[in-house]
């Protein structure tokens, strides 16, 4: 079902790598090179007709992801992905407005992506970053969050779902936990969007961050929503044309609003231009549909990897279609590697979670991501190459 939206599918691969980036479908493909064949040009910058369109074209998208997520228009700022978006919020807000002393609330569970930009400007400002503990199972605990909270914790910043652990926290609950204690809530749903109907209104996120490329759009875009209110006190990280008005000859600059404010320089346009057609296919399937035939999909995976004695699952109790596992006695990059030769795409390594290995106390980790366009047939496949008796032979260390 859709998979025949998906060009390279139609290949002998069998893409299992989705929390990484997701496949294109032939819209996105078509938007992007329609862009550079047919009108090609700067935005903001020219009153021709191709450029004109191309105004238009990120007008539009704008608007599409406004109504996606159910925010306005103005709170929508164009990044270069969901780690540009996370920056931007950290150090354009977050150290703007905390002082020493404050603290800072996330998991040992988030990416890099987050927890890096965090620890560096915590550092700076001496601002406490606190870990809620996890469950067994490490999965997000209310319970311990609430426990954590103090009457110095000023920002709460957590993933929707991990990309490893598989885990989906109560945003809902935890955003209406933090707002009795005027806290801000900073909400990663890189790998959430597309996948599960997000209402920013809602939930009553503060911010967001989201990729084009995890949504089945193009790399090199991403999406930092903020309130209104919140994002008019983010600091620019990044000065350059299209967001000043003015200069005059005392050196003053007068900038434009959000989110103009916070796009300085050339947007990703072609990026941009494929990311409105990437929220088309998803409509298409719709995210409901796409997380019960994740579901269903990882459902059939577990199921089956029970079958081989040498493989340990370490979240079994994922919640999303990822899954993170290693075989006995092979290291999780050979055992990638293997597997690539059957056509077999994986991921192997840390995935940019550096400190959950604390927790489950290895270092290396295979990892399996589900889409919709997955199949049980290709899912057999891999059984098939993992069940191989010859498998440690077939692996050139």
């Amino acid at each position: 079902m859709f998979r025949e939206d998906f060009p390279i599918l139609k290949t002998k691969l069998i893409y299992f790598d989705n929390a990484a980036t997701t496949l294109k479908p032939k819209t996105v493909i078509d938007a992007v090179s329609d862009y550079y064949t047919n009108y090609s040009s700067n935005s903001g910058r020219a009153n021709y007709d191709i450029a004109i369109k191309t105004d238009k074209m990120i007008t539009e998208t704008r608007k599409k992801i406004a109504d996606f997520i159910n925010a306005k228009e103005d709170e929508i700022v164009f990044t270069s992905g969901a780690t540009a978006s996370l920056n931007m919020v950290i150090w354009g807000y977050l150290y703007q407005h905390l002082k020493e002393g404050d603290e800072i609330l996330t998991t040992k569970a988030e990416h890099s992506s987050l927890l890096a930009p965090l620890i560096e400007m915590a550092k700076l400002k001496n601002i406490k970053i606190k870990y809620i503990e996890l469950d067994k199972n490490n999965h997000f605990d209310l319970n311990n969050f609430k426990k954590t909270i103090t009457n110095k914790t000023k920002a709460v910043c957590l993933a929707m779902s991990t990309n490893l652990v598989g885990d989906v926290r109560p945003i809902k609950e935890i955003i209406e936990i933090a707002k009795t204690k005027n806290i801000v809530n900073i909400i990663d749903t890189a790998q959430s969007i597309g996948r599960n109907n997000i209402d920013v209104l809602e939930l009553d996120v503060d911010f967001m961050a989201f990729s084009g490329h995890k949504m089945f759009g193009p790399t090199g875009v991403g999406v930092l929503f903020g309130k209104e209110v919140m994002l008019k006190g983010v600091k620019p990280q990044n000065y350059g044309g299209g967001m000043a008005l003015e200069i005059d000859e005392h050196d003053n600059v007068i900038y434009k609003k959000v989110p103009y404010l916070l796009e300085g320089g050339t947007l990703p346009i072609a990026s941009i231009i494929g990311l409105s057609k990437a929220i088309d296919q998803i409509k298409k399937v719709s995210p409901k549909d796409i997380k019960k035939i994740e579901e269903e999909l990882t459902s059939y995976l577990l199921k089956r990897l029970k079958e081989i004695p040498e493989v340990y699952v370490y979240n079994s109790n994922t919640q999303t279609g990822i899954v993170a596992f290693n075989y006995e006695n092979i290291f999780a990059e050979d055992l990638a590697y293997y597997l690539s030769k059957q056509n077999i795409a994986i991921r192997a390594g840390n995935h940019c979670v550096k400190k959950i290995f604390d927790l489950y106390q290895i270092n290396n980790v295979c990892r399996i991501s589900l889409s919709f366009y997955n199949t049980k047939k290709e899912i057999d496949a891999l059984i098939k190459a993992l069940k191989n008796t010859k498998i440690k032979e077939d692996i050139i260390f």
